[in-house]
């Protein structure tokens, strides 16, 4: 447990972070959206005018990698990363501290990876800004490597905050979402 005194400014620092993450999944979903509207008119010009959109499969490939990261920090926000807590659900009913022990350290080591994430891909983003290297094809569909590397980096930025801020947190249970298939049930 942190001091009391701390709970202010990690309060704080979480609002700021799930805001982040919220509006972060908001534009990935968007990218969903126009990823779909792309996909859609590339079938509609391929089938009905023989007219392909010839940066269809670049588009995806970039578009897939940026929905993913974007959304990953709302993933972790809500605790819907994909992880076993079979383990940690049944000792918490008998040891509910060994439990939030265990969830503290697993978020701890998350962060670790999330920081070996950022830090592995900046030097990629800064060699991509700077030599402006793209992907594609020439005269057909190119689109420059960093908004890509960037996104990455902020992801992983971001979710190491938000792990890091999951384990300074003064609850010993985590945050249950409340999502609409669950209200059934409860």
């Amino acid at each position: 447990m942190i001091l009391s005194s701390f709970r202010g400014p990690v309060a704080g620092l979480s609002r700021l972070g799930n805001g982040v993450a919220i509006g972060a999944n908001v534009i990935g979903t968007l990218v969903v959206l126009g990823l779909v509207a792309i996909v859609n008119f590339d079938v509609v010009a391929r089938g009905m005018f023989n007219a392909p959109f010839l940066g269809a499969v670049e588009v995806v490939q970039f578009s897939m990698v940026l929905i993913v990261f974007l959304q990953l920090p709302d993933v972790v926000r809500v605790n819907r990363l994909m992880r076993s807590d079979g383990f940690l659900v049944l000792i918490g009913g008998r040891y509910p501290r060994v439990a939030s022990v265990m969830r503290r350290v697993i978020d701890a080591v998350s962060s670790v990876f999330m920081v070996l994430i950022a830090i592995a891909i900046w030097p990629e983003f800064t060699e991509m800004w700077e030599t402006k290297d793209y992907f594609g094809v020439p005269g057909v569909f190119t689109a420059p490597w960093w908004p890509i590397k960037l996104v990455i980096f902020l992801s992983a930025s971001l979710c190491t905050v938000i792990f890091l801020l999951k384990v300074l947190a003064l609850t010993d249970k985590p945050d249950n979402v409340s999502v609409p298939e669950h209200k059934d049930a409860q």
